[in-house]
């Protein structure tokens, strides 16, 4: 996975468990959400919310509101593996929103909303696949629509502006578009 050159090192990384984190990027809709829901579990060491799955460089906020750098809203997590693992990650991001919705979460519509996995390894793609199968299989049978998550090994992440890392926990009344479907697999 590619970081963009502004993004600077978390405060975790010079730690001596740091060789045991991995990472993961998850775009659910709005990333204020997506930061707070991942920041909760157990296991997640830390997070950045950004930019990714798009072709200009060094996108912001503004520009990534127009629609025209191809960017989703993405959540980065830093996990331990041996507390929680990718799968569970991946499972956390499909029943806390709404993986039917085209291009859009909720009342947020566009496609820096859309639902997106970018893979860092194809141990990881092997892994969101399975996941996403299941979980369709639990929609289907529910009554629901066919999944529309964008799959594909990770680009470059380019962090947000610094107001949005962390927004939820600054501002407790902040705006959270996201909701699950109620399906749990």
């Amino acid at each position: 996975m590619g970081i963009s050159r502004s993004f600077r090192k978390l405060d975790w990384l010079g730690t001596a468990d740091s060789e045991q984190l991995e990472a993961a990027l998850f775009g659910m809709g709005c990333f204020w959400g997506a930061e707070k829901l991942f920041r909760e579990l157990p296991g997640v060491v830390d997070t950045a919310v950004g930019y990714s799955g798009g072709w200009k460089p060094d996108p912001t906020y503004a520009e990534v509101c127009t629609s025209a750098t191809g960017h989703a809203e993405v959540v980065l997590v830093f996990f331990d593996p041996r507390v929680i693992s990718y799968k569970e990650l991946v499972k956390v991001f499909f029943e806390n929103h709404d993986p039917t919705q085209y291009m859009r979460q909720g009342n947020d519509i566009g496609p820096q909303y859309r639902s997106a996995i970018y893979c860092m390894s194809d141990a990881q793609m092997a892994v969101a696949l399975e996941v996403r199968d299941r979980y369709q299989e639990a929609l289907e049978a529910a009554g629901l629509g066919r999944i529309m998550t964008e799959i594909e090994m990770s680009r470059t992440f380019y962090p947000a502006e610094e107001y949005h890392q962390r927004y939820l926990e600054k501002n407790p009344y902040g705006y959270c578009g996201i909701r699950g479907t109620g399906i749990k697999i």
